[in-house]
């Protein structure tokens, strides 16, 4: 998952240097390609304090070269605090939740994932990315059982994709397909999955 972080982050890079700062973020309508860059920023430095134990929120600098930089800062942070074991305890946001080390690599893998098609979807021709089904539904599976509850979720909801299948409650939505299309069905990212019900109560912030 560390490797999976740099690669994304990378592609996600690439992306917004191409496309450019003031660029709108098909994905995100209310971004621009800077604001998406300052956002996995922020994230990502917000992700080493929780790491190392020492919560900070950090202010990403608004001068889109300055920003990049930072940025670049923040990622061999992160390499270094994602250095520790994965069972290392870290600091949880999430109250009682108790979260490691690896829990906060596998977030931030798919955290910069999902960003990395939005800087993509910023790009006058649009890369054909796709996800291999061991990370999509890796994705599918962090999504569900790991951040949905922590964000005080209860996910009434199907999802089967072709490998793997999560049920829970009474499910309200359904959710089938490739295991990439589901997961970005679940990001409200454009997709090719088949989606019955509302699948609005799981939707990310």
């Amino acid at each position: 998952m560390r490797e999976a972080i740099d690669i994304h982050a990378d592609a996600l890079k690439r992306a917004a240097l191409q496309a450019g700062p003031t660029a709108p973020v098909r994905n995100c309508p209310k971004w621009t390609v800077s604001d998406l860059v300052a956002h996995i920023a922020f994230v990502h430095g917000f992700a080493v304090s929780l790491a190392v134990n020492r919560p900070v929120r950090p202010s990403p600098p608004a001068e889109w070269e300055d920003l990049l930089g930072w940025w670049d800062g923040q990622r061999l942070a992160m390499r270094e605090a994602f250095g520790q074991a994965p069972e290392t305890p870290a600091f949880s946001p999430y109250p009682g939740f108790e979260v490691t080390v690896g829990d906060w690599i596998r977030r931030m893998a798919h955290e910069t994932a999902i960003h990395r098609l939005d800087a993509e979807s910023a790009l006058d021709d649009v890369p054909p990315t796709r996800f291999s089904p061991d990370f999509a539904n890796d994705g599918v599976d962090e999504y569900l059982t790991f951040l949905t509850p922590r964000r005080g979720i209860t996910a009434d909801v199907r999802v089967t994709t072709p490998e793997r299948t999560w049920a829970f409650g009474e499910p309200n939505a359904e959710v089938s397909g490739a295991a990439d299309d589901v997961y970005r069905a679940l990001w409200g990212r454009p997709h090719r999955a088949s989606v019955t019900g509302d699948l609005e109560p799981l939707a990310a912030p």
